[in-house]
């Protein structure tokens, strides 16, 4: 009995960890000045996108087709798997566990579809624990549970510079941005059951990065934990932070490194440049 493993391109999934476990990613799709581009491919880079948004083009995000997914899951199937599992970012900001969702009920083979709740490295993580059992010779629903039981367990936190991305993505609401930028706050946001919540409002952005670090390290209490560090247009100052949250945290690691990763085009293009996001992920096995 195979199963195969699918998610989408948010996961941000490290190309090693996708090619040992065989896992097919969907790319969400980014677009430029009314061009359509795929994630991860030469021309829907981090860079670009926040170059087009620092320049005030349009940019926008879609989802995958309903037709995208089917395909892929006839495809696995043709190639020998009997079950799939596909894990996706939160259906709470985007349309693709839908998709995928629909695509599952014409499969020919069963397909658990998992909503993580979560986005970006969040999501990444809750693949790897999947992977991880079904690796181990565990069943489809095993790696489903392991999946939404790390997914849950995540914190997702991040500092942005601006809500006006959030605002035009329609992610975040209008009143919240107007209030942000009107009193010159730094916000500090979270996903909470699914969907961008605001944490803090900070007034300066080195408060509020300093506040970030503070509410990762509370995340990870005394747990084991996995972190990434994720940034848009923002090296210097994710860098900086990963060396403080490995110090800070270096008990709760046990000599894992911290990952320190360039946010992809997709999720900056809600986000801008100048993000800063860590994602803890307490090891629940």
């Amino acid at each position: 009995m195979s199963v195969a493993l699918v998610t989408d391109s948010t996961a941000h999934l490290l190309p090693e960890v996708e090619k040992e476990h065989g896992i097919a990613v969907v790319p969400l799709q980014v677009v430029i000045d009314d061009v359509s581009y795929d994630e991860g491919s030469a021309e829907a880079t981090p860079e670009r996108v926040a170059a087009a948004l620092r320049e005030k083009r349009a940019v926008s995000t879609s989802r995958p087709s309903p037709a995208i997914f089917a395909d892929l899951y006839a495809r696995l199937a043709g190639e020998g798997a009997t079950e799939i599992v596909s894990i996706h970012l939160s259906g709470e900001v985007s349309g693709t566990f839908e998709s995928a969702l629909v695509a599952s009920r014409q499969a020919p083979v069963p397909v658990t579809c998992v909503d993580t709740r979560q986005v970006g490295v969040a999501t990444g993580y809750a693949v790897e624990s999947a992977a991880a059992v079904l690796a181990g010779g565990g069943s489809a629903e095993e790696a489903a549970v392991a999946a939404r039981a790390r997914a849950g367990a995540a914190a997702s936190l991040f500092y942005v510079d601006t809500l006006e991305y959030l605002r035009r993505g329609g992610r975040i609401g209008a009143a919240a941005a107007v209030f942000g930028g009107a009193l010159a706050v730094k916000p500090l946001l979270g996903i909470v059951d699914g969907v961008i919540a605001p944490r803090e409002k900070v007034r300066t952005a080195a408060r509020a990065i300093a506040r970030l670090e503070g509410l990762a390290v509370e995340a990870a209490a005394e747990q084991r934990v996995e972190v990434t560090v994720a940034h848009l247009d923002a090296a210097e100052r994710a860098a900086a932070l990963t060396r403080r949250i490995s110090e800070r945290l270096a008990d709760a690691l046990e000599g894992r490194d911290v990952r320190c990763v360039e946010l992809g085009a997709v999720l900056g293009a809600h986000v801008g440049p100048g993000m800063l996001a860590i994602c803890v992920a307490p090891l629940l096995v």
